[in-house]
């Protein structure tokens, strides 16, 4: 197990203004508990020492050890000989097996089941496997068979690519990560879209990127075209000026069904945003693992490097499966050679097993994406519908693809939410998870990928939580309260 600790004062900056109505000791026990379960502060992670976090808060050690004991009566804390107090979630063993969450409805995670068709795709590849093990299997760059057919995908979508302009990598995750220690040096600018992608954010700051976000306007419920196209405008003017004042090294983007709010940007929005990056000297990376997942998008798009320099990332987790741990890098060669030597010291390669089953998928996309856009059509509706009826106040906007869909509440209470819906077994992510500074709690984000009965369960088990919490559980709090909730 990775041994994770937590020093006082990164943990001064999670709880922000934590101080709220009550003890002392309980706010900072409740603060700290919603850090566990929405993931910010992960399990098993080792807290600040008592002392330390006491002198860090200007409180006294009594008041720090007062809330510690309250988190470990609520189960969210376990003491280890040698290690203090580590974060656990109620009901969980000290270390968690792989198995742990099965007994909760998990939709913290946007991914779709497996193909039913992946153990013929799996039978394939291993048919395959003999043709290559004719040399070590070390495979840094990917095998051609599999770069051929991501390049020969893009060609067809209306960008013309050429195998030695793709490298393989153990999910998009990795990719990103490998671009951004890449291209990034510590104290660097990078550029996030808010909210975004958790995982990417948390890449860029692993790589020493200081952040700088821009404002998604996701596409409000009802929203008619002409709102759209202004949204979209005023986005892609705020990318731009960010791009300028702060000139990023990077910027991470998702311009297809963005990962939380669903939105797309339009291709002239695209353009201008590649072309203010091209003038800062920015590398623009395009988060495409989505891109291909519309529903009924009445514009077909071509990859984001076909309206300008980018570098684009995409994977096969959300059409084949996310177990399968496969995406790639499209860049220009000679970015591709720097990932190259940047790669050799993290890691010797992909998989080849793995490489050449999703070989064998990507001969079989387009009814991949058939089978995932039905799938993702009857998702949304069931959401849009269900939510309508169990919690009319709230407000869903209208995706036309992607994942999932970004439920605007109708109070700030986005955290308590997802704390009373673990009561009724159903794990979700909170808004402010999505953000890097406690923001965004009056959104939830729902996936419409997951099976449909699962769906509704999950809806339910919301519906009741939010009951639960009575409506509004804070009232109308201070404006200066709310960017600090998490």
């Amino acid at each position: 197990m990775v041994d994770r600790s937590l020093s006082a004062r990164s943990l001064e900056v999670l709880l922000g203004d934590w101080r709220g109505r009550g003890s002392a000791y309980e706010a900072l026990a409740d603060r700290i508990r919603l850090l566990i379960v929405d993931g910010r502060i992960p399990v098993e992670t080792r807290l600040p020492a008592e002392r330390d976090l006491a002198e860090r808060l200007g409180l006294s050690r009594t008041t720090v050890a007062a809330a510690y004991r309250r988190l470990r009566e609520l189960d969210h804390l376990h003491s280890v000989r040698g290690s203090g107090s580590v974060a656990r979630l109620p009901g969980a063993p000290a270390i968690l097996p792989a198995s742990f969450e099965s007994e909760y409805l998990d939709f913290s995670k946007a991914a779709p089941p497996a193909l039913p068709w992946l153990p013929d795709l799996a039978r394939q590849a291993a048919e395959d496997l003999p043709a290559h093990l004719g040399d070590s299997g070390y495979d840094p760059v990917g095998i051609l068979p599999l770069r051929e057919a991501i390049a020969d995908r893009y060609t067809r979508r209306g960008l013309p690519t050429s195998p030695d302009q793709i490298m393989v990598t153990i999910g998009a995750q990795h990719a990103i990560a490998l671009v951004a220690r890449t291209v990034i040096a510590r104290g660097d600018r990078a550029l996030i879209e808010m909210p975004t992608y958790p995982h990417a954010y948390e890449a860029l700051r692993g790589a020493g990127a200081r952040l700088v976000g821009s404002p998604v306007v996701p596409h409000a419920a009802g929203a008619g075209a002409a709102a759209r196209v202004d949204a979209d405008r005023e986005e892609a003017a705020s990318l731009v000026q960010s791009i300028r004042h702060s000139n990023p090294v990077l910027a991470y983007l998702m311009p297809d069904f963005q990962n939380p709010t669903g939105r797309t940007l339009s291709r002239e929005s695209r353009a201008r945003v590649l072309d203010a990056a091209a003038r800062q000297g920015t590398v623009v990376i395009a988060d495409e693992t989505i891109a291909e997942l519309d529903i009924d998008r009445a514009e077909a798009f071509p990859p984001m490097a076909a309206d300008g320099p980018a570098v684009l990332i995409g994977s096969v987790g959300k059409t084949i499966w996310g177990g399968l741990r496969i995406g790639w890098i499209r860049a220009d060669r000679p970015l591709i050679r720097r990932l190259l030597a940047v790669r050799a010291p993290g890691d010797l390669g992909t998989p080849i097993l793995d490489q050449l089953l999703v070989t064998r998928g990507l001969e079989r996309m387009d009814d991949i994406l058939d089978l995932r856009r039905e799938q993702l059509r009857a998702g949304r509706d069931l959401v849009e519908r269900r939510v309508a009826e169990l919690v009319p106040e709230w407000h869903v906007p209208h995706v036309d693809g992607g994942i999932v869909t970004w439920i605007g509440l109708d109070a700030p209470v986005s955290s308590q939410l997802v704390l009373a819906a673990r009561q009724e077994g159903l794990i979700v992510t909170a808004g402010p998870r999505f953000g890097i500074d406690g923001a965004f709690e009056r959104f939830l984000r729902v996936p419409i990928c997951q099976p449909l009965e699962a769906t509704d369960a999950a809806l339910q088990a919301l519906a009741r939580a939010w009951r639960s919490l009575g409506g509004v559980p804070l009232g109308a709090p201070d404006p200066e309260l709310l960017a600090s909730v998490v």
